[in-house]
């Protein structure tokens, strides 16, 4: 997610100021308290990724997930959606394949997408080259093919978001996303309230989060519920060189930058990107990320950030209820 929100929205009306009510009170979630979504990315993309989910969801504090259609172990992670229904599972929209020898190929076909292809006939590796051979109808028509193969398992999407942030490499791509979602109506990951944490995380200029609240209002009319901010930079914790990624190391390093995250968020409803997966000697073979994802997948097992959560009065949420109570706003 490090590309995330890199283009500026120019298609967007100008700027206005920042409303003082958030959407977590529009949605009728208590005034002044801190509304988190613990979301993990990347289910579908491995044995190790869907197993991580799993437990991070049904033994920890994580409620949320979104999957990466165009992978191989898809099948298996919707099986278990459709098993467990309540699930809160998204479209994690994929547009690049950034491990060297694990690939994966868009849906729509190398025809009908030429564009999205690199040399081995994969995904690009990266955002800038998407942008720069993709073209926003080709881009446009993947996603609604992914949103297609995750609804062809019988389950409703809680939510759409951008893998690599890819979506928001340009404005045209963007745009699209924000057009999908809303012809589609589905929940569509954008900070489009305070946006406190992401404009920091980012060092956005101030015109860049009010083009985030000029989309968060459409999407608001548009009859969606909308996120107040956004974090995404989990995947940068890491370890000192110095220190063994040893199991107890990972989940005290990632519990205490939680925990300290948590005390920085400002009231309203803040989704917190983080990825989740099963250790094991494969996974170490696909991806040198792992210590990260083995540490998300600690910190969210650990007592210590559950009672931290508890202790400070924090609601957990999901998107298929914000979904939910936004349906019943008029």
């Amino acid at each position: 997610m490090k590309y995330l929100f890199v283009a500026v929205l120019s298609f967007l009306c100008a700027a206005q100021s920042i409303s003082q009510e958030t959407y977590a009170e529009k949605l009728g979630y208590p005034k002044g308290k801190k509304i988190i979504i613990f979301h993990i990315d990347d289910a579908g993309m491995s044995y190790e990724a869907n197993q991580g989910t799993i437990l991070a969801m049904e033994k920890g504090v994580a409620n949320s997930t979104s999957v990466m259609m165009p992978c191989g172990w898809v099948p298996a992670y919707m099986k278990y959606v459709q098993q467990h229904p309540t699930t809160d599972a998204g479209v994690h929209l994929t547009l690049t394949s950034e491990w060297k020898g694990y690939r994966w190929f868009p849906i729509s076909g190398r025809e009908k997408v030429p564009g999205l292809l690199d040399k081995e006939g994969a995904m690009w590796s990266n955002v800038g080259d998407v942008v720069k051979h993709a073209t926003p109808d080709e881009v446009e028509i993947e996603i609604r093919a992914q949103i297609a193969r995750f609804r062809a398992f019988g389950v409703e999407p809680s939510h759409i978001d951008s893998h690599m942030g890819t979506l928001f490499g340009s404005a045209a791509f963007t745009e699209r996303y924000i057009k999908v979602g809303i012809q589609e109506k589905i929940p569509v990951m954008l900070p489009g309230g305070h946006a406190t944490l992401i404009a920091k995380e980012r060092n956005s200029p101030a015109q860049e989060i009010q083009q985030f609240q000029q989309i968060g209002k459409m999407l608001w009319n548009a009859g969606l519920p909308v996120l107040d901010d956004l974090f995404a930079d989990t995947y940068g914790w890491k370890l000192s060189p110095e220190t063994p990624n040893t199991e107890e190391n990972l989940r005290k390093m990632k519990t205490e930058k939680y925990i300290e995250l948590l005390k920085e968020a400002k009231p309203g409803i803040t989704m917190v990107i983080m990825h989740c997966a099963a250790p094991s000697e494969n996974f170490k073979e696909i991806t040198d990320s792992w210590p990260t994802r083995y540490g998300d997948l600690y910190a969210m097992q650990d007592p210590a950030l559950k009672k931290f959560i508890e202790k400070e009065g924090i609601i957990l949420t999901t998107w298929r209820e914000m979904r939910e109570r936004r349906a019943k706003v008029k």
